[in-house]
């Protein structure tokens, strides 16, 4: 039985742990980097030498440092708090119109803002009322949703056999995380992946590709079908071939990177980044790596790709040929290997990437 010091330690690591996750992702990190900086600099050179250097007033310093004091450490306590104004400008909108577009999502689930529209300005016209845009049709609508007049969920119908009667189950919808302005600064700050999906003799197969934004070092390995649990087994084997640890995976909302790729990711405490729907150039870098691939490898051995443990026998070839020679125009024309190690590995250290023994 874990004696009461035990308990707390294994309370202390694990806030810790979910107190680096929410710092590292914070869209404030930079500024609070930047303030961390002040308070630390403040010990080693004074409170006078602080204020000149940085610019601050004393106020503002105390201010930073209590944060963190009542917080009990906790770093994304000195992230800046909202500028929005207190007593914000209530938007003003006529009963009836208001009436009119809560009756109209009631009647129809889930329709945009521009479905609203269109009936609505059809209603305006005959009473004489004054004709709203999309934007602020939007907005009313978000209102109604934060006072509880319209609810925001996804509703399933689940069938009783015992009670022969059609229930409804309301489940409210996930918020993603998205990536936002965040840019890697190492290998395996960000590692996209995506699935790369062909037909061969009337079947069905699945490439799961991945690739490093810093490094540009690449991956992939086919598989009969597109589950998460296949997703899953081909980020382990990623996981074994890089030879840096990955932090961050960056995906599209394909079914392939839920359940158990999702739940082990979670576990692994790595974080997990979603694309905006209908957002190519939120993962350019994966499409550019599938575009290459595809006219590469994928189509000249279309044919193997019916029996998926031939065709990763000659893909892993390829992969080697991709990664140690292959010049790269954004690399300045050297590989993805020998742009790693140039520019991120110590001479001194060996690579645990032997893409030659790769066994994936």
């Amino acid at each position: 039985m874990e004696n009461s010091m035990d308990r707390k330690q294994k309370s202390n690591r694990l806030w810790y742990q979910s107190d680096y996750h929410e710092y590292v992702s914070h869209s404030e990190k930079a500024e609070i980097d930047r303030r961390l900086e002040i308070l630390n600099f403040r010990s080693r050179h004074g409170l006078d030498a602080t204020l000149d250097a940085f610019h601050i007033s004393r106020s503002t310093f105390y201010q930073w440092k209590k944060k963190l004091e009542d917080s009990s450490g906790r770093l994304i306590a000195l992230a800046p708090g909202s500028r929005a104004p207190k007593n914000r400008r209530k938007r003003e909108c006529p009963p009836e119109v208001m009436q009119f577009i809560l009756e109209y999502r009631r009647a129809h689930p889930g329709v945009c803002q521009d479905a609203v529209k269109k009936g609505l300005d059809k209603y305006c016209g005959e009473n004489g009322s004054k004709l709203l845009s999309t934007s602020t049709i939007a907005r009313l609508i978000r209102d109604l949703k934060e006072s509880g007049r319209l609810a925001d969920h996804h509703t399933k119908l689940t069938y009783n056999a015992k009670t022969m009667k059609v229930n409804k189950r309301l489940s409210k919808k996930k918020k993603k995380l998205r990536r936002g302005k965040y840019q890697p600064e190492k290998p395996g700050d960000l590692v996209q992946m995506d699935t790369v999906e062909r037909f061969v003799f009337g079947l069905k197969r699945y490439v799961i590709t991945a690739v490093d934004l810093k490094t540009r070092i690449a991956f992939a390995f086919a598989y009969r079908s597109k589950s998460s649990a296949q997703a899953k087994d081909f980020l382990i084997k990623l996981q074994r071939a890089f030879p840096f640890e990955i932090k961050r995976i960056q995906t599209d909302n394909g079914s392939e990177f839920m359940k158990y790729f999702a739940k082990y990711i979670s576990d692994t405490e790595m974080i997990h980044y979603y694309n905006y729907p209908r957002r190519p150039k939120m993962n350019a870098y994966i499409e550019s790596y599938n575009k290459t691939i595809s006219s590469q490898y994928i189509y000249p051995h279309l044919d193997e790709l019916e029996d998926v443990e031939e065709f990763n026998v000659g893909l892993m070839e390829y992969l080697i040929w991709y990664n140690t020679e292959k010049p790269h125009s954004g690399l300045a024309k050297m590989s993805p290997m020998e742009y790693y190690m140039e520019n991120f590995m110590d001479r001194t250290q060996k690579s645990n990437m032997l893409w030659h023994q790769s066994q994936a």
